[in-house]
């Protein structure tokens, strides 16, 4: 085990671990379900200072919040090694754990099956009874070595667990002459436990890989020339040089250079992005043909790609209801399987004359199949393997509670700006009223605008830098703004004015066909900027907030995954509002809102038993995100508050990626459903055949292995698939 140093803080979003207290995270070697942390949470609550223990089993951590003047981590870590795991305080690279710690489970598990080997031929071909035994006890030994420390921990913290169930069943047999099967039993359980910590490790690598994504080292710029440093020794302000190939190692802003830049492990995005001066680079990307220099404007450790990190790795603290669920009915059925075992060995032969050996030996199967690991495991390795495709994908979850949410979700509020829309005003049409050519009016326009702070003013200069009316723009004079209408100023010897209606004449300079063509215009959404001089405007020019190219086809996408109720939600005027909601497939558009209106309407959906999905950008929708089921935030990449605001994430700002995580969601609740279903019934039918004498040691832990596996496997199916593409059909109403 692994133990890696985590700085708390009050504003998390790792749910209700996040306190001021110290606390670590330790990596701890084989803990895969709640049975194996019963111990550890055990031996942990009677050390003084040590306050909350949180396991997460699809890392193999556990959390713990502790004083540091009452307990230190290497105390910590002693009982951990006391529970029957193993710890160690330093981070140790693979090649630096020794070979036993590395290789013992398969070197125990190997000699146990060749012992074992030998014991059935000397048995079954030879009739050598005596002579199998010693070889038989050897296979039971070496199983078990592992099984019995686990074992003698647990009942020494008064823990019932699969380990206890385990090899009280080998020791049973053994007293009863079952040599073989004791073996058999041992062999195949070592070999069950062997085969699941590299599936399950497997599930886990595919989260670890997101480490890989961040350089070791970068080159950073200094006075006396370029120098390879570590990365978390770079600090905010330093120049970096990306050479083509190399990773981002920090979030930063292009200084000098032009390249392509790979985000897809960050955002998603399919396509690599151009980057030139200005732009912001995310750390993680891949480089491509072009070399930039790139000021730090975040340390390492507080990164885009460490905030992944972070949240991925601590979803687990938010449990999904499903795992919740199963972990507690676990604590009910293992005692409860127990008593029945003892049952099975007591009233036969007491009350019934029954011949005692024969009962006992079905009670020892029935212990066998009482252990819950494949059920326990059913629920946390599909929600990290959820998790972790997510966050292939571009999407956060900040828990499984929310993987499992989104999948029953039906309702979907979207606010508008920078969520349907781009959330950036652009001029969509020019218009003479005179002789005036349309790029001269768009070119006098950008003259005035260029002395405005006004946030129209940056959509009239793209658009005059785009048509290459900006060219040599005149400079104005006597620029003056005119509060609520617009701006007036001198250019080439003449006064004009540029601003809305009111401006010319008090909107009677407005008529006719004039009038008509602004009307309309107003009618799609746009705002309508006139120009020209005094009561006399020369034309107009439409600005609007353009809807995302993948807004409808996101959308679409809802409706035939059975979204019954679309809503958009925005504070601008009804107009604005229908003409953003004619161009794509809305049920509902609510218009003139404030924030708090949002939050009321949010509020009511839930209040009225609907699951509702919030979807916005992060910065002016909070409370709504939050009053809702379940808030996702879009284009969250490289924006700390963003990731902070909304239960889900999406790092780009694609919509499509919203079905998508609907879908993984559902498919996640398919499969954790099977999962357990698969588990219990497994257990039922054998519990049947057990019962009956038709079951055999060794064919019950055959039972529990392969349904272990069968389950492991299933999940991992979850990291894989086609990008969203694939078909998964609407959750049944």
């Amino acid at each position: 085990m692994e133990i890696r140093r985590v700085q708390a803080a009050a504003s998390c979003s790792c749910g209700d671990l996040c306190t001021l207290a110290p606390r670590r995270v330790f990596r701890v070697e084989g803990m895969d379900c709640a049975h194996e942390s019963g111990p550890i949470l055990s031996a942990l609550s009677s050390l003084p200072g040590v306050g909350r223990a949180v396991p997460s089993y699809s890392d193999s951590t556990l959390t713990v919040e502790f004083d540091p003047h009452a307990v230190s981590a290497a105390r910590i870590a002693q009982a951990i090694n006391e529970a029957g795991f193993r710890a160690n305080i330093e981070d140790r690279r693979q090649e630096d754990v020794p070979f036993w710690e590395r290789h013992g489970r398969l070197v125990a598990t190997s000699l146990s099956g060749g012992t074992l080997v030998v014991g059935l031929i000397l048995q079954l071909q030879f009739s050598r009874l005596t002579a199998a035994k010693p070889f038989l006890l050897m296979a039971a030994v070496a199983g078990g070595w592992y099984v019995s420390r686990r074992a003698w921990q647990a009942l020494r913290h008064h823990q019932l667990e699969m380990n206890t169930l385990m090899a009280t069943a080998a020791v049973g047999a053994l007293l009863i002459g079952e040599w073989a099967e004791a073996g058999s039993a041992m062999f195949l359980f070592s070999l069950a436990q062997l085969l699941e910590a590299r599936s399950m490790d497997r599930a886990r690598n595919a989260i670890r890989r997101l480490l890989d994504l961040s350089p070791k080292e970068a080159t950073v710029r200094k006075e006396g020339g370029d120098i390879r440093l570590p990365v978390d020794r770079i600090v905010v302000g330093d120049v970096v040089v990306l050479r083509p190939g190399e990773r981002v190692p920090v979030d930063g802003i292009v200084l000098e250079g032009t390249s392509s830049v790979n985000q897809a492990p960050i955002t998603g995005e399919s396509l690599p992005v151009a980057k030139t001066r200005g732009s912001q680079v995310l750390a993680g990307s891949l480089n491509g043909r072009g070399v930039l220099d790139i000021r730090a404007e975040k340390p390492a450790s507080d990164s885009s790609l460490a905030r992944i990190i972070h949240l991925v790795e601590n979803a687990q603290a938010r449990r999904a209801r499903s795992q919740t669920f199963i972990d507690g009915f676990a604590r009910y059925y293992t005692p409860a399987m127990i008593v029945f075992a003892l049952g099975l060995v007591l009233v036969p032969p007491f009350l019934f004359g029954q011949v005692f050996s024969t009962w006992l030996y079905r009670g020892l199967v029935v212990l066998v199949i009482a252990c819950p690991c494949a059920l326990v495991i059913s629920t946390p390795v599909s929600i990290v393997c959820g998790l972790t495709r997510a966050a292939r994908e571009g999407i956060l979850f900040k828990g499984g509670v929310y993987l499992e949410e989104l999948g029953k979700i039906r309702t979907f509020f979207f606010d508008k700006t920078g969520t349907l829309t781009r959330g950036k005003p652009e001029v969509v049409h020019v218009e003479s009223f005179c002789e005036f050519p349309e790029e001269e009016l768009l070119r006098l326009a950008a003259a005035l605008e260029s002395r405005s702070e006004h946030p129209l003013a940056g959509a009239i200069l793209d658009a005059a830098g785009r048509s290459g009316a900006s060219d040599a723009l005149p400079a104005p004079t006597f620029v003056q703004a005119v509060p609520g209408m617009g701006i007036r100023g001198k250019v080439n010897g003449g006064i004009y004015i540029l601003g809305n209606a009111a401006l010319f004449d008090n909107g009677s300079g407005l008529s006719g066909p004039r009038r008509a063509a602004v009307e309309a215009w107003e009618r799609k959404g746009a705002t309508v900027v006139l120009i020209g001089i005094e009561k006399m405007p020369l034309g107009m020019i439409a600005i609007r907030d353009s809807v995302r190219k993948e807004a409808k086809s996101g959308l679409a996408e809802l409706r035939l995954l059975g979204a019954k109720e679309l809503t958009m939600l925005t504070g601008d005027n009804p107009e604005t509002g229908k003409a953003i909601a004619s161009q794509l497939l809305l049920d509902t558009v609510h218009a003139g809102l404030l924030p708090e209106d949002k939050v009321a309407l949010v509020r009511e959906a839930v209040g009225m038993g609907k699951k509702v999905a919030m979807v916005g950008d992060g910065i002016n929708d909070a409370p709504a995100l939050a009053s809702a089921t379940v808030g996702v935030v879009m284009g969250a990449a490289g924006t700390g508050v963003a990731l902070e605001a909304g239960d889900v994430a999406l790092m780009g700002d694609d919509l499509r990626k919203l079905p998508f995580a609907v879908r993984l969601g559902r498919r996640t609740l398919r499969i954790i459903r099977f999962n357990v279903a698969f588990a219990l019934g497994t257990k039922a039918v054998f519990l049947v055949l057990a019962t009956g004498g038709m079951v055999t040691l060794w064919m019950g832990v055959a039972a529990d292995m392969g349904a272990s596996l069968l389950v492991i496997a299933n999940s991992m199916r979850l990291l894989w698939g086609s990008n969203g593409v694939e078909r998964l059909y609407p959750l049944e109403s």
